[in-house]
């Protein structure tokens, strides 16, 4: 189980590979097509993760730099090394019988969502014991109830978010299984009402001397550029000693706009290739399923709405998270939460831009940036025995929603 659990469940290359592997066998494909499929698949996934570490990479400082600015410290107890050292084999008993939950529920019930996004297989339990263990659980209990509240997440929420993801992207042969959830629903549902679906992100007229701007690379990369810059002055921690802020910021973006070219780059391959595999495991093993892949596979269909919603996001939260702490608000220091910006906003801005176009982005992105820093907060003043640090720098999202909500079920059953 422990294997399974780390080198294949925890590993989403070799995991995409042995799932292309299995749709061309049971389709009955050549031998040579088979093994080219699985490790064009896994190919397609290591070059995926390798520009997303990218674009983490290059994010990550400037929520340090902050933090550190706000005299924000990680307490021992509170952050993902800490809990994992305590409740890792619990958290990896929920995986394990949550997929086998997740699977039933495909192969059984209306709800065909076979969720392929292989980190979120272990960081929906990992919140999910985390709410059961401040709610008082313990033992074979705690990891019924979180499997459970797992498997639904990775049935249910992909299943809901389906019509979003068809419309944004045209096309109805994949899911998306991703935290950005609810952020991305509330962004649709507000942007069908106020948006004006006839103008679009991909639309944008701009002069023939700055027709550069239509690659999202170069634009993110400048956005990161000037953000580095801004950050350096009000937090000089961001950048080392003996560098100098400006080259330092160039660096910055470059790595950035290189991140995005090779993550998009690693989302057309995975897709050529686990597309067509996986349709043989629909056909013939789980009738009428749909793979929910990572978000990154959406940024490729819209790119202007990411960056669009990434500099929407992180003005909007930054003017919340400076009120919250000057105010109080939560009792808990929150940082502007600069990885939930680029991610789960600039999905919830693509899916936004899908109802309601360039304007639909935008007001979908400022509401999604709202319930994204409530989120964060509530879940922070929650979670301040286990894993409150780890929620402030990725939380904001579904995993901060998913995480309040095991711990209200877990309640229920503590006096059990």
């Amino acid at each position: 189980m422990s294997f399974i659990t780390d080198y294949i469940l925890k590993n989403p290359p070799v995991l995409l590979g042995l799932i292309a592997m299995l749709g061309l066998a049971v389709q009955k494909k050549p031998f040579s097509e088979i093994i080219k499929g699985a490790m064009t698949a896994a190919f397609g996934m290591v070059i995926l993760n390798a520009g997303v570490d990218m674009l983490t990479g290059t994010i990550s400082p400037i929520n340090t730099a902050v933090q550190e600015e706000l005299g924000v410290e990680v307490a021992e107890g509170l952050s993902d090394v800490t809990f994992t050292a305590d409740y890792g084999g619990t958290v990896g008993l929920v995986m394990f019988l949550g997929l086998i939950i997740h699977l039933l529920i495909a192969r059984f019930t209306p709800v065909k969502t076979i969720f392929l996004t292989g980190h979120m297989l272990w960081w929906f339990p990992f919140v999910l014991v985390a709410g059961g263990v401040e709610a008082g659980l313990t033992g074979t209990l705690l990891i019924t109830v979180s499997a459970i509240l797992a498997a639904c997440y990775w049935s249910f929420m992909p299943w809901i978010m389906r019509k979003y993801v068809w419309a944004a992207t045209e096309d109805d042969s994949f899911l998306i299984g991703h935290p950005t959830g609810v952020l991305s629903l509330f962004s649709g549902f507000i942007a069908k009402r106020v948006g004006n679906k006839e103008k679009s992100t991909e639309d944008l007229k701009v002069p023939e001397s700055l027709s550069f701007f239509r690659e999202i690379s170069i634009t993110g990369g400048l956005v990161i550029f000037l953000m580095y810059i801004v950050v350096g002055i009000i937090a000089p921690a961001l950048v080392p000693q003996d560098e100098n802020l400006f080259m330092y910021s160039v660096i910055a973006g470059l790595n950035f706009g290189a991140g995005l070219l090779i993550m998009l780059y690693g989302v057309r391959l995975l897709i050529n290739q686990i597309i067509p595999a996986f349709q043989g495991i629909a056909e013939k093993v789980v009738p009428g399923a749909k793979p929910a892949f990572d978000l990154p596979i959406l940024f490729n269909y819209r790119p202007n709405a990411v960056i669009i919603g990434f500099v929407v996001a992180m003005i909007t939260s930054t003017i919340l998270v400076i009120f919250a702490n000057s105010f109080n608000v939560f009792g808990v220091t929150i940082v502007p939460l600069v990885i939930t910006s680029f991610f789960e906003c600039g999905g919830a801005a693509i899916i936004g831009e899908g109802q309601g176009g360039f304007r639909g982005a935008i007001i979908g992105t400022v509401v999604a940036s709202v319930l994204m820093v409530i989120l964060v907060g509530f879940s922070a003043m929650l979670f301040s025995s286990t894993i409150q640090n780890w929620l402030l720098i990725f939380g904001g999202n579904d995993l901060s929603l998913w995480a309040m909500l095991g711990r209200f079920i877990s309640g229920l059953f503590g006096g059990l």
